[in-house]
């Protein structure tokens, strides 16, 4: 992990939680740009890894405790210009709801067709691919 700068923001850590061939998506209260549904996410603590955060920020947001698979990749996003990294990650037990509804609006479990209408200009390549062979539910 790289150091980070006194002035820097935090990198954020994405998890990206597929079950029954839904994604987890969150709706925050204040849009990032024209961000509104997205994974959910949050700063990586110092001392703290990206799967670290992803499996912290799941909890506290969604109240779903999660563990870290695989690291899908990072980049600077280039609507709130801040470092993302995102983390694939398997849903273990809890109950899905909006668990800082200081920041939260709303959770849902979303299918492909609701996944393309919130997030319609989809989500970062590795992770759209990433999605496009997990949202179908196996036979």
């Amino acid at each position: 992990m790289t150091a980070q700068t006194p002035d820097e923001k935090p990198g954020i850590a994405a998890a990206v939680v597929v079950d029954n061939g839904r994604v987890l998506l969150v709706r925050r209260r204040v849009k990032e740009g024209t961000l509104s549904w997205q994974l959910p996410a949050g700063a990586i603590e110092q001392g703290e890894t990206a799967e670290q955060a992803a499996v912290r920020e799941t909890k506290e947001e969604t109240g779903l405790i999660v563990s870290a698979v695989t690291l899908l990749g990072a980049r600077l996003h280039p609507i709130t210009g801040r470092h993302m990294s995102y983390v694939v990650c398997i849903a273990e037990s809890g109950a899905v709801h909006v668990a800082d509804a200081d920041e939260l609006a709303e959770v849902e479990w979303s299918d492909r067709t609701e996944t393309a209408e919130r997030v319609p200009d989809g989500f970062w390549e590795p992770v759209q691919a990433y999605l496009d062979s997990a949202l179908t539910v196996k036979a």
